[in-house]
């Protein structure tokens, strides 16, 4: 256990230190490793990915990977995360930022990330910017990275390598299921349950909305008088737009503001086959042995029909 707090307290100083000196990315709280810090397993027993608690919204992802694989192989599972890149989220300060994107994916047992002199070096430019590492050292077999810029990572490419059999017991030549994640932009709730500026406010009550004031840090004070003469007012962050005026009148939890959030988060499953190479050498025999019987048969065939005609 000390072991892997020790871990992710070095994960999430070396995921800050990326973020702030190389690749450019904004004004996030959608750090994977919130995640690590909350849940031991990111994958819920009924398949939720823990990001979908911080990150309401769904928007699709696309997964491709190869159907099947042979042992000891590195092979590449590309999780897509498009969206529109001209669309700019609402920062913690209340900016326009760029999104960022970020993906988490879940192999099965024995599959982890390739080492790094396994690369190719056509994968390694794809990824230059990119820190890919695992879930936690108990999970090497899931692999979370992010956040990074999302115009320039839309496509995040993860390098496998697949597990042997003849080395490990544990290991056979099965079809396994895996499960990808992919998020674009903020999420609407911090991993303390307490609701990020990414949200749309609902009046606190029935009423009329009797004052706007704008405070210094630009953030707006609404004051709402019910009909029984009792005030109540509420705050709503900076850089959100108003979507009231003084003088309206709102209904319990009628949205103050239009909804800021760009972004979402989506996930996938799929499956992949772990394959013999004696299967594969086994079938190409078959194949070939098949296909010198047709050859025979038709051998045969002309013979008896030469035999017949003389």
């Amino acid at each position: 256990m000390a072991t892997n707090k020790f871990f992710k307290s070095l994960l999430l100083t070396l995921t800050i230190a990326i973020t702030s000196f190389g690749f450019g990315v904004q004004e996030s709280s959608a750090y994977p490793v919130f995640a690590q810090q909350n849940y031991s397993n990111p994958r819920a027993a009924n398949g939720k990915l823990a990001c979908a608690n911080c990150h309401l919204n769904q928007k699709a992802i696309e997964i491709e990977a190869p159907q099947a694989v042979l042992p000891n192989s590195i092979f590449e599972i590309e999780i897509k995360v498009p969206y529109d890149t001209s669309l700019q989220q609402i920062g913690a300060n209340g900016k326009k930022a760029d999104l960022n994107v970020g993906g988490i994916l879940i192999l099965p047992e024995g599959f982890k990330l390739a080492p790094k002199n396994q690369i190719s070096a056509e994968v390694k430019a794809k990824n230059k910017g990119v820190f890919i590492s695992p879930y936690s050292t108990e999970f090497d077999n899931i692999l979370v990275v992010g956040p990074i810029a999302g115009k320039k990572h839309q496509e995040l490419i993860f390098p496998v390598i697949a597990p042997d059999p003849e080395k490990n017991s544990d290991i056979k030549y099965l079809t396994y299921p895996f499960h990808a994640g992919g998020n674009r932009g903020r999420g609407q709730v911090y991993p303390t349950g307490d609701k990020s500026n990414v949200n749309v406010f609902g009046a606190g009550q029935a009423g009329q909305i009797t004052e706007i004031t704008v405070s210094e840090k630009g953030e707006s004070n609404v004051a709402i008088t019910a009909s029984n003469g009792k005030t109540s007012s509420q705050t709503i962050p900076n850089g959100l737009s108003l979507i009231i005026k003084k003088g309206d009148v709102v209904k319990a939890d009628e949205a103050l503001n239009a909804d800021p959030n760009v972004g979402g988060f989506g996930q996938e499953d799929s499956e992949i086959v772990l394959q013999n190479p004696i299967r594969i050498v086994g079938y190409l025999a078959f194949c070939l042995s098949i296909l010198v019987t047709q050859i025979t048969l038709v051998l045969k065939k002309k013979q008896f029909e030469k035999v017949q005609a003389a």
